[in-house]
């Protein structure tokens, strides 16, 4: 039985898509709130310190923001193709839309949109996620969308990536997201311990940080291009096939972790060799330059000593004194 236009009653509308992703969306406002928060008081460093604070404000919050927001990203791989291809099972309805494929740390989206998006009395524009995290079952998604009705291309797709299909990159996609997930979220603490000790003026070890937060980052991408070795599954809408490219989060964290890299080597490198300008980068010159004048021995043969001045010598200071002859 058919309603309209040989529709099928069981297959729902479409879902709307979101025009942005929220998660994403709230963790750079918060960023940025921050950001916004340290340029208020920015007026109140001087000199040449001021763009020294800024410069390190600007790379401290853009690594955190990218380190936090790389993991709930559906992009690490994409892949578009634009078919022909049926719309519906049980149904001889072809249409012209574009698909695509969108991988992420936890699971994968597809899209279909039509072209035109109106086409056979209907609106066609779906985007559909089948999680494989550790709360979800990836089977169990894709099997809703079978009793739901989804289009066959969504459908056809996400066929792939079942623990039953013959492709079988379900469990390498899953367990190399799992990996690459964890590497982030330790990255992400090492950069906040790095944040801290920077802020304690304990810049060597801040360096170090810098370098381990690297190594993670870089090592959650290797632990993703493990998966990109394996053979591919032919994913075929009639003449033309849907391939899939690193995307955009997968970049994102090769440029974050190699800037961690070269700031935590310039660090460790400043520290050894030219101390005082990684103390300048830092603003700690005028801290030092109080501590020698704190620490100076005073001699009472000095006409420039005064009580005050006495009073600051350690008590086991050795003092220099002259006596005139009488």
């Amino acid at each position: 039985m058919t309603l309209w236009n040989g529709s099928y009653p069981f297959y729902p509308a479409a879902n709307a898509c979101f025009p942005f992703d929220t998660t994403r969306t709230v963790i750079i406002t918060v960023f940025l709130s921050m950001l916004a928060t340290f340029i208020i008081i920015l007026p109140g460093i001087r000199g040449r310190g001021r763009l020294f604070w800024f410069l390190r404000l600007v790379m401290g919050l853009f690594v955190g923001a990218v380190v936090l927001t790389i993991q709930f990203t559906r992009d690490w791989e994409t892949g578009w193709v634009q078919a022909n291809t049926s719309y519906k099972s049980f149904s001889r309805a072809v249409v012209n839309a574009d698909i695509g494929l969108h991988i992420g740390l936890e699971g994968v989206n597809i899209t279909l949109k039509g072209n035109p998006v109106n086409q056979i009395n209907e609106t066609i524009n779906y985007n559909e996620h089948f999680s494989w995290s550790f709360d979800s079952n990836y089977d169990r998604s894709y099997n809703e969308g079978l009793e739901k009705g989804l289009p066959s291309p969504i459908l056809y797709v996400a066929e792939k990536f079942t623990s039953q299909s013959p492709c079988a990159v379900h469990r390498q996609y899953r367990i190399s997201g799992h990996y690459a997930s964890a590497m982030l979220w330790l990255a992400f603490c090492t950069w906040l311990i790095s944040i801290l000790l920077f802020s304690m003026s304990i810049l060597l070890h801040g360096g170090y940080m810098l370098l381990l937060t690297a190594t993670l980052i870089l090592f959650s991408l290797l632990f993703f291009l493990t998966v990109r070795n394996t053979s591919k599954c032919p994913i075929q809408f009639g003449p033309v096939s849907l391939k899939t490219d690193y995307g955009e989060s997968f970049w994102l964290a090769l440029v974050t972790g190699l800037l961690c890299l070269l700031l935590g080597l310039g660090v460790i490198i400043l520290n050894s060799m030219e101390p005082e300008k990684l103390k300048l980068i830092f603003n700690l010159d005028k801290r030092k330059g109080a501590e020698e004048v704190w620490n100076k021995p005073c001699l009472l043969a000095e006409s420039s000593c005064s009580m005050q001045d006495m009073l600051m010598v350690a008590q086991g200071e050795l003092f220099e004194m002259t006596a005139t002859q009488l």
